[in-house]
């Protein structure tokens, strides 16, 4: 199983991982704010992540990473 892991406090909302994730099981955070005062990235769910590192890849601050 693939393991996503954010470092949200460098999260500036962008949405470029959002938008290229073919499974659609990341969103920007509704209830949480990080220090810059954005609402960063997270995963709906876990168990539906293929690893294909898309996300990492579009994001321009390198916040995502990705583990098989």
């Amino acid at each position: 199983m693939a393991k996503l892991t954010f470092k949200t406090d460098l999260c500036k909302g962008c949405g470029l991982c959002v938008s290229v994730c073919p499974k659609k099981i990341l969103r920007l955070a509704k209830e949480k704010i990080n220090l810059k005062g954005y609402s960063p990235v997270e995963i709906t769910d876990q168990a539906a992540c293929i690893a294909c590192a898309f996300c990492a890849t579009m994001c321009p601050d390198c916040i995502i990473t990705v583990e098989k």
